[in-house]
């Protein structure tokens, strides 16, 4: 039975059809840092595993889309709501979320591919489901008759509205709030409600006049032409630029930057934000303003990759933000400017969800396996440019025919000294940062002043970047590796005299190789960084050598450059803990470090997640564990955890200690450390010193020592440097189905880096 449309039917219409939009993208995006929360332990806390997530997600959105388009293709109204609500009920059988059996540990290598596969058994289901809802309850909209159904790209706002909050509401309110486990039953519950709210979709459309769309259907519009190819291209390369951005930008923030945690939140919440405010029917930021600033952002970029992170940090983060705003609203105001009649709905989505998968593909999988650094970004920034309309004639025509030879000489001239080692290289060295901001800006100004057509903007961007890597900012010469885990630089200063390993700004470990007269270095190379003797990890590890006055047995998590090698003493058996062979390979390479080669040749480090590797061990086997596997990025927060104390606790030596080290910019993680031996009946110590040496490279370091009794850490329970700590009452207790890491954020920026 059909009924014809009502000013209460079409209000009920409208309320169902948005919240049933808007509640589909909040589940969308909040299944995604909740289940890779879930898998983060399996790959210890890797960033590249949120890299690696997103492409899946926009791979399987994708295949939603192009389900939702297929459905439409059904004749009839009732097949495409009945196969899609017995698809949402099968795949709500899967649920709760839960990790498939057979895909608990990772292999030794590929393990994007890896991911990819756990991903796809244990959430495809629901999540295809949920990829389809928004293109397809739109395309059930323009059938109910709605006034509005015309244009029902308003819809799309809502859903990316949805999106947002929920991508915000994450860190900010359900992961302090909840333990993983009344996370995921919140989730299956906000599941149940939206088949409901599916349902209900379906019966006004099926309730609603068979040729409600027809009669609603402007002339216009039902006799559309189908967009051509060339446009869908051109669809398809305006979503993969700012969604490749979206990744390369959090991979530049999290490596060369500051490696802060969830900086990845605040990019995506950017982007969605993008799509909410291009699809609104009288957008708040026009586009043809967002047309004006993007060669400016795209110049502002060019500027602070020449400026580098170290100078004015948050001024740096906002800018690389801001840039990528604006960015991907040009770009995606281009594909509001140029989206098809209604009939034709699905058919955009698709192309949409195909770029944003390149994009993703590109920058998440391809580039970390092609470039030895963040490439892909100032790649993608340079594409940004081609994502501008064709202009239209430029001003001052005879000057703008000279201007390719005037780039080409332009480049030459700029080039070329990079290749000697004289005057003119060090001036352009010291006054890179002029140069390279000038010709950035000069991208601008074709844009803004000569309306200059988009390849002549994209040729000079590119000027710009190709100076930017001929003359790094890196104080000395530099060599990068990366891999899954991540992108570590080798730096070795000017005068040779240390070698610098290095994730982003944060640095892992350096080595001495020259003393102050430029005398090569000789003998055992002395610790240093975080790992001098007179420091917490090298008081702590001779506290315990001494009160058990014996040749320890010790167990390390975390390589690094390999300086702990030689903190070891004749006679002590050492074994090493990491996850990333890279670091391993890094190392043992001598023209790099030299540790293991004079300390430990024979090293054999265990490779694998140390969480999932080191519980083999047998238990009361060492006298010593050091946890030294932080860095100031996705840290591996199943390390600090009350059951990984527990690990810890279950393998010590009846007297045998833990050692943390928990020097971050980011967090503060001593009272973590506190309260999780805490609760596995441990007392702790905290040190935390400033040495006053960084220009040797010897740092300060915050370290907790947690051990049974005040007898076991020796002469250090009774030293005036470490201060016995009790747990804070106020402060929950981490465990593996509960962490806070907007916490310990805020506890840093609070009490200030000690």
């Amino acid at each position: 039975m059909t009924s014809e449309p009502t000013a209460s039917r079409n209000r009920l219409v409208l309320v169902v059809y948005t919240a049933a939009i808007f509640v589909s993208a909040l589940l969308l995006f909040s299944v995604q840092p909740l289940f890779t929360k879930m898998v983060l332990p399996r790959l210890g806390g890797s960033p590249a595993v949120w890299s690696v997530a997103m492409v899946f997600f926009q791979s399987l959105l994708l295949g939603g889309y192009a389900y939702a388009h297929l459905l439409m293709k059904l004749n009839g109204r009732i097949a495409p709501v009945v196969v899609h609500l017995v698809l949402l009920v099968v795949a709500l059988l899967t649920l709760p979320l839960a990790i498939r059996s057979g895909w608990g540990e990772p292999p030794t290598s590929g393990y994007a591919i890896w991911l990819l596969g756990l991903f796809a058994v244990s959430i495809g289901l629901p999540f295809f489901a949920l990829a389809a809802n928004n293109p397809l309850l739109q395309a059930w909209f323009v059938r109910t008759g709605h006034p509005n159904g015309p244009d029902p790209y308003f819809l799309y706002a809502s859903s990316n509205i949805g999106s947002f909050l929920a991508l915000l509401s994450y860190p900010v309110l359900l992961e302090p709030m909840f333990t993983l486990r009344i996370q995921n039953l919140i989730w299956t519950g906000g599941y149940g409600l939206l088949i409901i709210l599916i349902a209900s979709c379906g019966v006004l459309l099926l309730r609603s006049p068979a040729n409600a769309a027809a009669l609603d259907m402007q002339v216009d519009d039902a006799n559309a032409p189908a967009p051509s190819w060339p446009l869908r291209a051109r669809w398809i390369f305006l979503a993969a630029v700012p969604s490749g951005l979206l990744i390369a930008v959090t991979a530049h923030i999290s490596t060369d930057v500051a490696a802060a945690p969830l900086l990845w939140v605040l990019p995506l919440s950017l982007y969605l934000l993008t799509w909410v405010l291009v699809f609104q029917s009288r957008p708040l930021l026009p586009h043809k303003w967002m047309l004006r600033a993007q060669p400016l952002a795209i110049a502002g970029v060019v500027i602070l990759l020449a400026v580098g992170g170290e100078q004015n940090l948050l001024l740096t983060l906002g800018g690389h933000q801001l840039c990528f705003f604006i960015v991907a609203m040009a770009c995606h105001g281009e594909l509001a400017r140029t989206r098809p009649a209604a009939k034709y709905l699905t058919g955009f989505y698709v192309a949409l969800s195909f770029g944003g998968m390149v994009g993703g593909l590109f920058a998440g999988l391809v580039a970390p396996f092609t470039f030895s650094w963040v490439a892909e970004y100032p790649i993608l920034l340079a594409l940004a440019a081609l994502c501008r309309p064709p202009g239209g004639a430029e001003r001052l025509p005879r000057w703008s025919a000279w201007y390719w030879p005037f780039l080409a000489v332009l480049a030459v001239a700029l080039i070329a000294p990079s290749y000697s080692a004289g005057d003119i290289f060090n001036w352009f060295d010291v006054h890179r940062v002029w140069v390279i901001g000038a010709v950035g800006v000069l991208s601008a100004l074709l844009a803004l002043a000569l309306n200059a057509n988009r390849w002549k903007i994209f040729a000079t961007v590119v000027v710009a970047l190709v100076v930017l890597r001929a003359y790094p900012s890196d104080d000395g010469r530099v060599e990068t590796v990366r891999s899954f885990f991540g992108v570590h630089k080798i730096v070795v200063t000017p005068n040779g005299q240390y070698h610098v390993l290095m994730h982003g700004t944060t640095i892992h470990g350096a080595e001495k190789f020259k003393n102050d007269d430029g005398t090569p270095v000789a003998g055992k190379p002395e610790p240093i960084s975080y790992y001098y003797k007179d420091g917490g990890i090298g008081r702590a590890i001779t506290a315990i050598r001494e009160r058990k006055g014996a040749p320890l047995k010790v167990a390390v998590i975390g390589l690094g450059s390999g300086t702990l090698t030689c903190a070891s003493a004749p006679g002590e058996d050492w074994r090493f803990f990491e996850i990333d062979q890279s670091m391993v390979d890094t190392a043992r390479d001598p023209k790099y470090f030299t540790y293991i080669q004079n300390c430990e040749p024979n090293l054999k480090p265990v490779i694998g997640d140390a969480r999932l590797t080191f519980a083999k061990e047998p238990d009361g086997l060492y006298d010593l564990i050091i946890v030294d596997a932080y860095s100031s990025d996705a840290i591996p927060i199943h390390l600090a955890t009350e059951e990984a104390m527990a690990i810890y606790k279950e393998k010590l030596a009846p007297q045998g200690a833990v050692v943390m080290h928990v020097s971050n910019r980011h967090l503060e993680l001593a009272s973590v450390v506190v309260g999780i031996a805490d609760a596995n009946d441990m007392k702790s110590w905290v040190y935390s010193e400033d040495s006053g040496r960084d220009n040797e490279y010897i740092f300060s370091t915050s370290v907790v020592v947690s051990a049974r009794e005040e007898e076991d850490v020796g002469k250090l329970a009774s030293s005036d440097v470490w201060t016995e700590t009790e747990a804070d009452e106020k402060q929950r207790v981490w465990t593996d189905d509960y962490s806070n890491v907007l916490g310990a954020v805020y506890r840093r920026l609070r009490d200030g880096e000690q």
